[in-house]
């Protein structure tokens, strides 16, 4: 085992539990459909997380690092995402106040159950692969806790395959806690309350992903 394990440990859990677009995604999905969407949201940003810890392990991610180019498409490419899905919840509160069906990406209620955990994992599949961030993050992170005299490759792959571990366990156990508030908020005021409020801060974060100048 690697010889900073522990505070690897300790360092990863603090990064899965701080909100992000793919907590927010995952809070809505799983409050308005229970949760079987929360963890297929979940499941889909673990696996854009083993994507770019692959590439970090391989060494792929040094090229987003250093290209300025490619960093701010993928950057762009995410915000027009998180964009996207801000408008069509936006567009599904609406609808749904005039007593329309709800036909948006999200997946809700009354979508075929197939249908919506498809829409789910896609969202938290895209919002992950399409955030730089996460990216930088693994080429960043996982070297400082090797340490010396340690197999550089196997040691950074061990960690990246801790790091999926402990996102698959937080979003399993966030997953389950969440059905029961879920079963409350199944009325369509709360549904229309929850897009409204999901959608209005998928914009904001949109907006401050795009504008961002920040690596």
């Amino acid at each position: 085992m690697p010889e900073l394990l522990l505070p690897f440990l300790g360092v990863v859990a603090v990064l899965t539990v701080t909100p992000g677009p793919d907590m927010l995604l995952v809070v809505r999905n799983g409050l308005s459909a229970g949760s079987r969407a929360a963890w297929l949201t979940g499941l889909g940003c673990c696996l854009g997380i083993s994507v770019h810890a692959t590439a970090a392990v391989v060494g792929l991610s040094a090229i987003l690092k250093a290209s300025v180019t490619a960093y701010a498409a993928v950057k762009l490419a995410g915000a027009t995402y998180l964009a996207y899905l801000g408008v069509r919840l936006l567009i599904s509160a609406i609808m749904s106040a005039d007593g329309a069906s709800d036909e948006a990406d999200a997946g809700g209620p009354s979508e075929p159950s197939a249908r919506a955990g498809t829409a789910a994992f896609r969202q938290g599949l895209v919002t992950n692969l399409l955030n730089p961030k996460i990216a930088l993050l693994f080429l960043t992170l996982l070297p400082q806790f090797v340490a010396a005299g340690e197999p550089r490759l196997r040691t950074t792959a061990t960690l990246a395959a801790v790091f999926l571990g402990i996102a698959v366990l937080w979003w399993r156990t966030f997953s389950l806690a969440i059905g029961p508030i879920s079963r409350v908020l199944r009325g369509s005021g709360s549904r229309r309350l929850l897009d409204a409020v999901a959608g209005s801060a998928l914009l904001a974060i949109s907006a401050r992903v795009a504008l961002g100048g920040d690596r």
